[in-house]
Parts: C-alpha cells; sequence; structure tokens
C-alpha cells in the first residue's frame, strides 16, 4: 500500500478552493507538502490562510509564476509526485481576458510536465475539468466523449490535456489526468454557483442568478481531494483521463430549490443577463460517468448532494465575510 509519509509532494495552485483541501488531507497523510502559489506583493497565500497554524507551519509556500519555467523547475526539484492544479478558472473571465487564461493554462502546463520530464518526477496529477466536454452529446459522459471548445477557457484545458498526453506519448512522462465536474464545499468562492445561491440566500430576498436551465453534476471537495490522492497511488493508470463525479446530474433551478429548502427560506430568483454566457458558449448539461474511477482507482462519492450543501450552508454562514452578496463576481 502507498504511504504519503515522508513524500515530498509540490501542488501547483495551492491557494485555491480544491488545492487548499488536498494541501491539508496530504499533510494529515504525513507527506512533506511544498505549496507553490502565486505571487503577489501583498504575500498573499490564498485559502492555505484557512488552514490551522499547525499545518501551516508544515508547509513550504513558494511565491511563483505557473509561466515562469525556472521557478517551475526550481519548485519540482526533488518532488517525488506533482498535483498540478494551477490554473485560471473562471469562465467569464477567459471572455475577458483570454490570452492570459490560455498563456497560463498552456503555458504553465508545458512547463510543469518539462520540469517532470527533465528532474524524474515519480508522478503528475494533471488536473482537467468537465468543460472541455462542452455540451453533452449524451450522458452519462464518460472519458470517450469528444472534447469541444466552447469558451476559452475550456479551450485552453483541452489544449493543457492534449499537451499532458503528448508527453506520456512521446517521453514517458509518468502523468495521468484528473478530470472532476464541479466540486462544492467549504472555502469555495463566489464565483461558482453554490457559494453564490447560498450567500445571497442567507442575507437578501432575492437571488441573482444566470440560466436556471443548464444542469451540472456536483462533487463534495472532500470528495474530489481524495480524488487526486487515490490516482496518485493507483497503478497501471498513466497516459489515462478519469472523470470524478456523482453520476447525478440536477438544474440550477431545482439546486436553487434544494438550498432555500435546507436553509428554511424563500427568496425570489432573478435572472440576469450579465450572468449568462453567450448563447454558442453556454454548457447546457454535464453528467458524469464514474465507472472508470470506480475500477481503476477504487473511487466512489462519500458525500451525498444533501450533505454536502448542509456542510457549505454551515461554513458560509460562519464566514459570510468572505463574500459579497450584492456583487456579482466574474
Amino acid at each position: 500500500m502507498f504511504q504519503w509519509t515522508g513524500k515530498k509532494v509540490l501542488i501547483t495552485g495551492a491557494g485555491g478552493f480544491i488545492a487548499s483541501h488536498l494541501v491539508e488531507r496530504l499533510i494529515s497523510e504525513g507527506a512533506q507538502v511544498r505549496a507553490f502559489v502565486r505571487y503577489n506583493s501583498r504575500n498573499d497565500v490564498g485559502l492555505l490562510r484557512m488552514l490551522s497554524p499547525e499545518k501551516f507551519a508544515q508547509l513550504e509556500v513558494i511565491h511563483g509564476d505557473l509561466r515562469d519555467m525556472e521557478a517551475i523547475r526550481a519548485a519540482s526539484r526533488d518532488m517525488d509526485t506533482i498535483f498540478h492544479l494551477g490554473a485560471l478558472i473562471a469562465i467569464p473571465y477567459s471572455y475577458l481576458h483570454p490570452r492570459e487564461v490560455i498563456e497560463t493554462n498552456i503555458m504553465g502546463t508545458l512547463n510543469v510536465l518539462t520540469a517532470a520530464r527533465d528532474l524524474g518526477v515519480r508522478r503528475v496529477v494533471h488536473t482537467s475539468t468537465s468543460e472541455v466536454y462542452g455540451t453533452a452529446r449524451y450522458t452519462p459522459i464518460d472519458e470517450a466523449h469528444p472534447l469541444q471548445g466552447q469558451s476559452p477557457y475550456s479551450a485552453s484545458k483541452i489544449g493543457a490535456d492534449k499537451i499532458a498526453e503528448s508527453f506520456y506519448r512521446s517521453f514517458n512522462v509518468p502523468v495521468v489526468t484528473l478530470r472532476p465536474f464541479n466540486t462544492f464545499g467549504p472555502r469555495q468562492s463566489a464565483r461558482a454557483v453554490i457559494p453564490t445561491i447560498i450567500s445571497q440566500a442567507l442575507t437578501r430576498d432575492e437571488v441573482h442568478l444566470g440560466s436556471l436551465d443548464t444542469w451540472r453534476d456536483f462533487t463534495f471537495v472532500t470528495d474530489t481531494a481524495n480524488g487526486f490522492i487515490r490516482i496518485a497511488e493507483a497503478e497501471n493508470i498513466l497516459g489515462q483521463e478519469i472523470n470524478i463525479g456523482n453520476n447525478a446530474a440536477i438544474t440550477v433551478g431545482d439546486l436553487a430549490e434544494k438550498i432555500f429548502a435546507i436553509i428554511g427560506k424563500k427568496p425570489k430568483v432573478v435572472t440576469e443577463s450579465q450572468r449568462m454566457r453567450p448563447e454558442k458558449s453556454e454548457v447546457l448539461k454535464l453528467h458524469a460517468a464514474n465507472q472508470k474511477a470506480r475500477e481503476l482507482m477504487g473511487w466512489s462519492p462519500q458525500v451525498s448532494l444533501e450533505e454536502g450543501l448542509r456542510r457549505t450552508i454551515e461554513w458560509i454562514k460562519d464566514h459570510l465575510d468572505l463574500y459579497s452578496p450584492d456583487q456579482y463576481t466574474v
């Protein structure tokens, strides 16, 4: 059985939502974690600030930019495993600044894979997204589903996924690609739909949303973090892409009603055009097939949507100061 105790691990994008939970899990497993965080002059470590002082003290934090090859090479030296979660992930932001998104997500991935190849890293876990599938041509969506670039963000992730595939095929880089569907839970920012609904429902009589008819497949963040652990440990999966999802989809409108029922409040729902994606860019349905994860990694979701929503609502209640319900977050 694979043991993380004493293993040196690099996590890119470590200050982000999913990555901060993965950092916490790996520290608990005994790994020596190096957290790569995008540099800013405020020395802001993102959501790593939410870790307990005891766990944070065990971290090695490195500031830099994914687009800087030398920074990535230095951070990757002597690492057993690289979890590459660093990316610009906001789809509305990719409409505004497609070049920055493409450079960060594609060149950043190229730099990570190049460093892993040159330094002999045991395994690279590359993070994809269900957005690479675009609107489902069939459901549930398995890993053989065609890839469709319906936003600059999804196109950048398709490019990054294919670079990962090419480095496995061309250079035998030991890379595997994890493809999470919609992860949610404590610490998630208001750019995502569940915190948007919850933060508004807790503080207002109206909840402003975009399309209510799109379908999404939601996974609680601890299950997603466990998926990263499992894919880094599993044998005989190099070069593959593997979905992480619940194999259950719900419309945004029905999701909002479920959240309202848990909170015990019935706000008015208002749709806003500024929250809508361009018509040909909207992804209408995401519904994960997770059989491959079950068979190859022994992974399955442990937290139901209802239980995950309850935990997330309680966390947001205690951290409302982190949210601006009256403001649309891109």
